[in-house]
């Protein structure tokens, strides 16, 4: 059954590179994304894992914890590790789950039977601090993720959740941003004095901080 947005995350206890875990007491009270792969030893992933692994400590400061999933073993990952770090010049330092079962597979819909009926595709869940789902992605396994695009999404995500208000196309953090549409005119200039008015639906403010 496909996860949509605001559902629960499922929790789970699973295997990983840094011991068994309960997904939600590792998560604990932060943001959390969860993200596959197809296989180990798989060029694209290779390059996907270290390039979350450069990217920690900003993750970190969207307090944001990352774990991967593939559908092989944990002596697999043990040893694609070294290649990861090889390649990437970065070392593996978030677990990554040894899914050989497909238990969190299954759970979460990562296996689209008609793109392949083994492996994963490349799924991403960001994980609000309620345990709901703020965001998915699905990527063929043929396409690498952009990581920078996540953490703009993480950004928004954080940003909208607290101030009544959305990002516009191709936003990036410190660009104006919209008054949500639940806000009166009123209610607007109390909270973003001198927004501006584009249209009656569309009002721009500077960005709160």
């Amino acid at each position: 059954m496909a996860i949509r947005l605001g559902d629960k995350a499922p929790n789970f206890k699973a295997v990983t590179t840094e011991g068994e875990i309960d997904f939600y007491d590792w998560k604990g009270d932060s943001w959390a994304v969860l993200f596959s792969h197809p296989a180990d030893f798989t060029p694209v992933c290779t390059t996907e894992l270290g390039t979350v692994a450069g990217l920690k400590g900003e993750f970190e400061k969207r307090n944001t914890k990352v774990i991967g999933l593939s559908v092989d073993p944990l002596d697999s990952h043990e040893g694609w590790a070294k290649d990861i770090a090889d390649v990437t010049g970065n070392a593996l330092n978030f677990p990554l789950i040894a899914d050989h079962d497909r238990k969190v597979s299954d759970l979460y819909d990562m296996i689209h039977p008609n793109a392949d009926d083994t492996l994963t595709v490349r799924s991403v869940f960001v994980v609000g601090p309620d345990n709901k789902v703020k965001l998915t992605l699905t990527y063929p396994a043929s396409t690498g993720r952009n990581f920078d695009e996540l953490l703009r999404v993480i950004d928004s995500l954080q940003l909208t959740a607290g101030h009544g208000v959305a990002t516009p196309a191709n936003w990036k953090d410190g660009d104006k941003v919209i008054i949500g549409t639940g806000i009166s005119d009123e209610e607007a200039k109390d909270k973003f004095p001198g927004y501006e008015t584009v249209k009656p639906y569309l009002r721009v403010t500077p960005q709160p901080r």
